[in-house]
């Protein structure tokens, strides 16, 4: 391997090229500054400069004393959906249910046709308003009473899009992002691939805990991503005392980026309790449609401050990539019918109801299960290595998610059972091949 070179520029060009043409592999660790600049005969500021580029470029890690090294290329990671092909029960997929989720073709072939060509007058062209009059106007009763003084709306194509967003607008690769320990799949895959570092923060069933945020913010995390209600993989949400005193734990970094991604806010069982202090100058409020109208309905409202929504329009504003008209116009024509509003409720009521039933059932073969109070998962510690428990399910026919895959730093000992699909019978039989499972 040599390196070659004179500027910064030069140098880190030269082991990207080495990259790209396998010469250097992940894994291999590149000279230590003083050598490689001694080597080059440059300062050893251009070398580390050219490494700091590597960095940023997602190419090398560098840590200090330990050295730099090239990086893996960014993975997807593992993904929530359906495991085709599988003979099994899946509870580990994390959708909704189907026989819940509007149907847009009907609706739309329907009475609700005239109020989607109503809202659809005529084309739309470069520079015209980028979100639709209804939408707004239901932001506005949606948000209103839930955010800080001089919000304003911006729309993306879902909550992981909004998180992502967020993050390129506010932050660059490397910094840390304080997200909850477990974390969404989602969100810890948008927030890597992004280049960001997340640190883990500690969870119980009253949420976040505030303590562990502090210990975050103090080690330099420059953001923090929360859930409010309806946790994944958890199920648990704030308490209003959790909030009040997560929002005191914000109150004294009032330049730290705040994320609140409310992804469940449709099906919501609970009240919304706001983390965001008066003094924090830069957050985002995030509510997906996904859950409630379809995961396909790619489109989440984010309520924010001026300078962010400032920011996200560079990356939003026409010609680049807004938020197709047409499907704005079904999100609006199903949030305006009442007979999707009847849906949504009886939905919401569906799914807590299969979740109380088979968190009783856990507990009528005495497993100790914290108590949900939102969401399609229930959270289910194990004393056995939870992958030999997902294992001796799969035998009995189930499907569950194993627990490690949304730990960020932690280890978690759990599994994840999607229990919104759930049919008559099958909660009773799965406690009791869990409790078997369990030994």
């Amino acid at each position: 391997m040599k390196i070659t070179g004179k500027t910064a520029l030069e140098i880190s060009d030269g082991i990207r090229a080495m990259v790209q043409n396998g010469k250097l592999k992940p894994g291999d660790a590149l000279p230590p500054v003083r050598d490689l600049a001694d080597t080059l005969s440059v300062n050893r500021n251009t070398v580390a400069a050219a490494y700091q580029r590597l960095a940023k470029a997602g190419l090398a890690l560098t840590q200090g004393r330990l050295g730099t090294t090239i990086c893996a290329p960014p993975q997807a990671g593992e993904q929530e959906g359906l495991s085709i092909g599988t003979a099994l029960i899946d509870l580990a997929d994390g959708n909704p249910d189907p026989q819940w989720l509007p149907n847009p073709a009907e609706l739309l072939a329907g009475k609700l046709a005239g109020a989607f060509a109503q809202q659809l007058a005529g084309p739309f062209l470069y520079g015209d308003d980028t979100i639709l009059p209804s939408l707004r106007e239901h932001a506005q009763a949606w948000f209103a009473s839930d955010c800080p003084a001089g919000w304003t709306l911006e729309l993306t194509h879902g909550a992981v899009d909004a998180i992502e967003r967020l993050a390129a607008a506010h932050l660059v690769p490397g910094d840390k992002v304080a997200v909850e320990d477990p974390c969404f799949l989602g969100s810890i895959n948008a927030l890597r691939l992004a280049g960001m570092q997340t640190v883990g923060v500690g969870i119980d069933e009253a949420g976040m805990r505030p303590e562990a945020l502090a210990a975050a913010l103090d080690k330099g995390a420059r953001a923090v991503l929360l859930t409010p209600r309806a946790h994944n993989p958890t199920g648990w949400g704030l308490t209003p005392q959790r909030a009040e005193a997560l929002k005191r734990v914000l109150a004294a970094h009032p330049g730290v980026l705040v994320i609140v991604d409310d992804h469940f806010a449709l099906l919501a069982e609970t009240v919304y309790c706001s983390v965001i202090p008066a003094s924090t100058s830069r957050w985002a409020l995030v509510r997906s449609v996904s859950k409630g109208l379809g995961p396909d309905m790619r489109l989440a409202f984010v309520a924010c401050d001026i300078e962010t929504a400032t920011r996200l329009r560079t990356r939003l504003a026409p010609g680049m990539c807004w938020v197709s008209h047409i499907l704005q116009a079904i999100v609006g024509v199903c949030l305006g019918s009442p007979d999707v509003r009847r849906q949504v409720d009886q939905a919401r009521d569906q799914y807590a109801s299969r979740r109380q039933e088979l968190h009783a059932a856990l507990l009528a073969q005495g497993i100790d299960v914290p108590t949900p109070t939102g969401g399609f998962n229930l959270w289910v510690p194990v004393a056995r290595d939870p992958k030999d428990v997902a294992y001796a399910l799969a035998k009995k026919g189930w499907l569950v998610r194993v627990g490690s895959a949304f730990d960020v730093q932690g280890q978690s000992q759990a599994i994840r059972v999607t229990v919104s699909k759930l049919q008559d019978g099958q909660a009773q039989r799965f406690a009791r091949d869990l409790k078997m499972c369990l030994g």
